[in-house]
């Protein structure tokens, strides 16, 4: 296996474990809104990674559906947050 390849799994491991660690750590919702966020863009790098080294583009319609959740995924929880913002006193 390529050396630099070897690092960028190295890299990225780590990244995932610490994101990771804050969705099940973060003090609040938004900490972890935004580790999930950060840990699907991960998950897409990894995948178009995985297609610029092996030469491919299947893997297309899988990262539009993660970008797909990701986006979603903010929206509601932001506008949860907000709902619960106005009905605090």
């Amino acid at each position: 296996m390529n050396l630099l390849l070897m690092a960028i799994m190295v890299v990225f491991g780590a990244a995932a474990i610490l994101t990771v660690i804050r969705i099940v750590r973060g003090p609040s919702i938004l900490d972890r809104a935004v580790a999930s966020d950060v840990l699907l863009t991960e998950v897409m790098c990894v995948l178009g990674a995985e297609m610029a080294i092996n030469g491919h583009t299947r893997s297309i319609p899988v990262l539009l559906i993660i970008a797909a959740v990701g986006v979603f995924g903010s929206i509601s929880v932001a506008r949860f947050v907000a709902r619960r913002d106005n009905t605090t006193p």
